[in-house]
Parts: C-alpha cells; structure tokens; sequence
C-alpha cells in the first residue's frame, strides 16, 4: 500500500511540474495584443490560463493528500522500529549509572635497558 501511495505521489509530483511548465506567466497577455492570441482558442475565448490552473490545483491537492497518508505510514513505523530497538530512557539512565569494571593492572619495576651485543663496552683493566 505504501509503495502505491509513493508511486501514486511522484506521477502527482511530476504533472504539477509539466502542467506549471505549460502555463503561461503574466506578461503573455501583452503578447496576445500583437498577433499572439490565435493559438489560444484551443482551450476557449479565454485562453488556457482557467483550464490548467483548476487541474493544477486539483493536482496539488492530491499531491498534500499522498504526503499526508506517507507521513502516518512513516509514522506508524517508527513506532514499530522504535518499540524494538531503542531503548528507553530508564535504560539508558540505568547503563550510564553502572560503573565500568576495569582490569587492575600489576605494577612492575621499569627494566633496565639491555646494551647491544655488538656495542663497544669498556672494559676494566
């Protein structure tokens, strides 16, 4: 279900941006005065502007729709996860409460450094 939504989510996600695309901004209008205005009776007299702003917005609807749904289906499983894997806040404060054991190390008297066989020692004579 949760791979529908998302998929369902990112088509959305993708029209909004064709159909913005598609839009015209609002200096065309100055243009239509010059000779530019025929190519908008496809949609009526008043142009595309009306038709592609409503599915637009239908679009964004649907679009705050499926990320509504997404976000209770990520919250629904972090709760799962969290009741599993993170540890509460009593266990926590109880872990850090505990003293660590640590190994006692024995002392030893530092060895006195040995001379290299090789090395010239001098000798008493």
């Amino acid at each position: 279900m949760e791979t529908l939504v998302l998929v369902a989510h990112v088509l959305l996600a993708i029209a909004v941006i064709a159909l913005v695309l598609l839009q015209q901004g609002k200096g065309a209008e100055a243009g239509a005065s010059f000779g530019g205005g025929a190519s908008q009776t496809v949609f009526g007299s008043q142009g595309s502007s009306s038709f592609l702003g409503r599915v637009t917005a239908v679009l964004a609807a649907g679009i705050f729709v499926t990320s509504f749904v997404l976000a209770v289906f990520a919250k629904n499983k972090a709760e799962s996860i969290g009741d599993a894997g993170i540890p509460t806040a009593e266990v926590i404060e109880s872990s850090a409460s505990q003293e660590p054991e640590l190994p006692v190390l024995q002392e030893q008297a530092p060895a006195a450094p040995a001379a290299p066989a090789d090395a010239d020692v001098p000798t008493a004579e």
